[in-house]
């Protein structure tokens, strides 16, 4: 039975309200269908749906009634508003293209009953009906198909935002999210700028190693109470991160303070000076190196928490080190690497993961301290790491700080040349040397080496998989960055047989080319 949701005596607010939420979850192939008599809201609330995917609520929308067909392209998904009204039969329907148009975006449609075999099987039945009060509308909406879930998961935020105090009339506006599972919005909560963060509980993959999934072999997180705790561990250490101000962790949603917009990545496009940030975010990591293992860990027995941060450990390592034979081998060789040929990689990285096992330098790492989880604060003055925002911290780990650093001096995102990062990653070792009398600078320089490779292997990895089962081709674009990052690490001596696998197997003038989608 399809699933219901009904809205009784619901006033204009309410009904923008749906709008906000639906546009939120709308996705390619989607089929609206608004149904009511005339003056009953339905071009309304077509109108507000459209300026929340546009992202902009004063944009120019016409009725469709005498056009037919409205088109619009937003910057997640094309969409087509079509009033079925003037038609006189099915039929004519056929001329709009409206199964096209539902392959190459949303389709939103006013008056549907005029054309039911056209509706796509991902839809989303919204019928409005005047209430008693002229002011007032009941709106029953009906998902089929994929909208089954998404529907769902809408009343799950609805009484979530209604129960962390956001009013009714506060817009609700999709806020770009990353590679995984999670989702934002921007909101406002007593008129303060706050963040919705939407991580429904998510189930384990296939077991692919002593039966566990890759995602507990890598301690990723597994849903809202780890970025809560990490959160609280930073902001009690003087870090820069959102405030939480409601949380349901249960079923994986967040009202989170809103830091702006400055990611680095933004400020660097804009021609925000970059060795100015990177230096900011360098200083930073010198700062955190108070956060040491054995503070996380007296951390993590206090006041029980419900989401320990765990050590990088052994699994860890390996396993995102062989998202290369996993997943970037398939897609540039164009099948599975030979058994001896992984049995070489894996012989090659052994003595590098143990000797970064070995190492006793442990602090908090961050693992996705690069520009998109960085932003430029420096109207709050004040020491570096009261001027440097920290989102997305998550999946933090107990692990050498030499991790975050090159994450942050050899971002797998914008282009960090070699002589800046050369500048902050010296500017590191100076500081940390005049504050750590028994720095071995030898071993970091090492471990920075070593860990660059490993992330950079596992970030080739990952593009791969984020295109092969993700089917999303964009990240591949980065992948000859990725190389010359990689490049830069086997240079060191200690990490010769590494690279002399990756001479045998991946020649230099491949490395320069993006992969085909």
């Amino acid at each position: 039975m399809p699933r219901t949701w009904t809205l009784p005596e619901a006033a204009e607010p309410a009904v923008l309200r749906l709008a906000h939420l639906i546009a939120l979850k709308i996705r390619l192939g989607d089929t609206l269908a608004l149904s009511g008599d005339l003056g009953a809201g339905k071009t309304t609330l077509a109108r507000a749906l459209i300026r929340a995917v546009l992202g902009d609520v004063d944009a120019e929308v016409p009725s469709p009634t005498f056009a037919l067909v409205q088109t619009y392209d937003a910057p997640r998904v094309a969409l087509a508003h079509i009033d079925l009204y003037r038609l006189a039969d099915e039929s004519e329907a056929l001329e709009l293209g409206i199964a096209d148009l539902a392959e190459r975006g949303v389709v939103i449609i006013e008056w549907p009953e005029r054309a039911p075999s056209l509706l796509g099987p991902d839809r989303l039945d919204i019928a409005l009906t005047e209430s008693a009060d002229a002011d007032q509308r009941h709106v029953t909406i009906t998902a089929h198909g994929t909208w089954e879930a998404r529907l769902d998961r809408l009343q799950e935020i609805a009484a979530f935002l209604a129960a962390s105090g956001i009013a009714a009339d506060a817009p609700v506006a999709y806020l770009q999210g990353d590679a995984s599972a999670r989702a934002y919005a921007r909101t406002r909560r007593d008129g303060v700028p706050v963040i919705l963060m939407d991580w429904p509980p998510q189930p384990d993959g296939p077991p692919i190693k002593g039966g566990l999934p890759y995602s507990r072999i890598a301690h990723l997180a597994e849903g809202t109470a780890a970025f809560e705790s990490v959160g609280q561990l930073l902001q009690s250490t003087g870090f820069v991160v959102p405030e939480t101000f409601a949380a349901d962790h249960v079923r994986g949603l967040m009202l989170i303070g809103d830091l702006g917009d400055r990611v680095f990545g933004v400020e660097v496009a804009q021609g925000t000076d970059q060795e100015t940030m990177w230096a900011a975010g360098t200083d930073t990591l010198v700062a955190m190196r108070v956060i040491d293992g054995p503070r996380v860990r007296a951390w993590n027995d206090s006041e029980g928490r419900a989401a320990p941060v765990r050590d990088y450990d052994r699994g860890a390592y390996e396993i995102e080190t062989t998202l290369v034979p996993d997943w970037y081998w398939p897609l540039v060789k164009g099948g599975p690497i030979p058994g001896g040929v992984r049995a070489a990689f894996e012989v090659a990285w052994a003595p590098v993961i143990d000797r970064l096992l070995a190492d006793p330098s442990r602090t908090l790492c961050l693992r996705d301290y690069h520009s998109p989880n960085l932003l430029h604060m420096p109207e709050r003055g004040g020491a570096a790491h009261h001027q440097v925002g920290i989102i997305d911290y998550q999946d933090a780990l107990i692990g050498h700080p030499a991790f975050d650093l090159v994450s942050l001096l050899q971002d797998a995102r914008l282009d960090v040349p070699a002589h800046i990062e050369d500048r902050l990653y010296a500017r590191y070792v100076t500081a940390v040397a005049a504050r750590e009398p028994g720095f071995d600078e030898a071993a970091f320089q090492f471990a920075y080496a070593a860990l660059g490779a490993q992330r950079n292997t596992k970030i080739l990895g990952i593009f791969a998989r984020l295109w092969t089962r993700d089917g999303k081709p964009h990240y591949l674009r980065h992948i000859p960055r990725i190389w010359r990052y990689l490049e830069r690490d086997l240079a060191h001596p200690d990490l010769a047989p590494v690279a002399r696998w990756y001479d045998a197997h991946f020649p230099a003038a491949a490395r320069r080319e993006v992969p085909q989608a």
